[in-house]
């Protein structure tokens, strides 16, 4: 067993898919193939299950997927603590973030990190920032951006970007009438709502629903905050979002923010790794794009 070998096996692990496992590891899919089987020989298991149209981990593959994730960084940390201190950066971390992250704010700390680590490469996954803190507990991502919760798990610190506000959000337009005035819970109990499906937006407006001891009418339940602003924007009801994904959408003129009272608890977006990962000095070179303040840690 090798760095390269285990390199091969953890692209594997993530795309599950021979293809573009191949094409990322710049070898060929025959080459690759043959790795994952002198690996499988050489640990005497089977760490995928593949047939002619899918590859998937086994229950042996998912813990050979932590331990191959934990040894290249441990290889990188080692391999940095002995090179040259005058040496450059050189290797790949992962980032997960929304689509809306990415354009706010992954793009200042990317033109913040490039010049002083250009061979260092970022291998960045989006989706839905509720996934954020469990993609890195993981170690799927090394590193993701999303909103911090009530509190964080053992083991995860976090370092805040900047804070957004919660805003019920509703059409310019709207096609129900009854949108136009919600000043009482009675309304309130009629307004179809575009909620996420969970997570901390979520919570956050079912305790304030909670409050008023209303039951709130659910048209939809939508996973990723820019889907609630579309659907919103086509008048089919009121929606909860953090501003900072309203700022950015394409659908932000359709739209308008309620004024509403007691106001939700803002956004606090920022940064989480695991502990441990700080001692990876290419996860800590992006951490310390950051300003300094006590971490918050779980």
């Amino acid at each position: 067993m090798n760095i390269t070998t285990l390199e091969h096996f953890v692209v594997l692990s993530e795309t599950l898919h021979f293809g573009r496992a191949s094409a990322r590891a710049n070898i060929s899919t025959s080459a690759l193939s043959r790795h994952i089987r002198q690996l499988e020989t050489e640990l005497d298991v089977s760490l995928f299950d593949r047939d002619n149209r899918t590859v998937e981990l086994t229950a042996e593959g998912l813990k050979f997927q932590r331990y191959a994730r934990d040894a290249l960084q441990q290889w990188e940390q080692i391999r940095y603590e002995l090179t040259d201190p005058a040496e450059q950066l050189q290797g790949e971390i992962s980032l997960w973030c929304s689509v809306t992250a990415s354009h706010s704010i992954l793009v200042d700390l990317l033109n913040r990190f490039r010049p002083a680590h250009p061979q260092v490469e970022i291998k960045l996954q989006t989706g839905d920032p509720e996934q954020a803190i469990s993609r890195v507990l993981a170690r799927e991502e090394e590193l993701a951006i999303a909103a911090r919760p009530g509190s964080l798990p053992a083991g995860v610190v976090f370092k805040p970007i900047r804070t957004s506000p919660l805003v019920f959000i509703a059409p310019i337009d709207p096609a129900d009438p009854t949108q136009t005035s919600l000043d009482d819970p009675a309304t309130w109990q009629q307004t179809p709502m575009i909620l996420a499906t969970s997570g901390i937006a979520r919570e956050r407006v079912d305790n304030w629903f909670r409050t008023f001891g209303v039951t709130p009418k659910i048209y939809a339940r939508v996973a990723g905050n820019e889907a609630i602003v579309s659907m919103v924007s086509l008048g089919l009801g009121v929606g909860v979002v953090p501003q900072i994904v309203l700022d950015n959408s394409p659908h932000t003129a359709r739209v308008r923010i309620l004024d509403v009272t007691p106001a939700l608890a803002a956004y606090d977006l920022g940064l989480f790794t695991l502990k441990r990962h700080l001692a990876n000095p290419l996860v800590s070179a992006f951490w310390s794009l950051l300003p300094e303040a006590a971490p918050s840690s779980g």
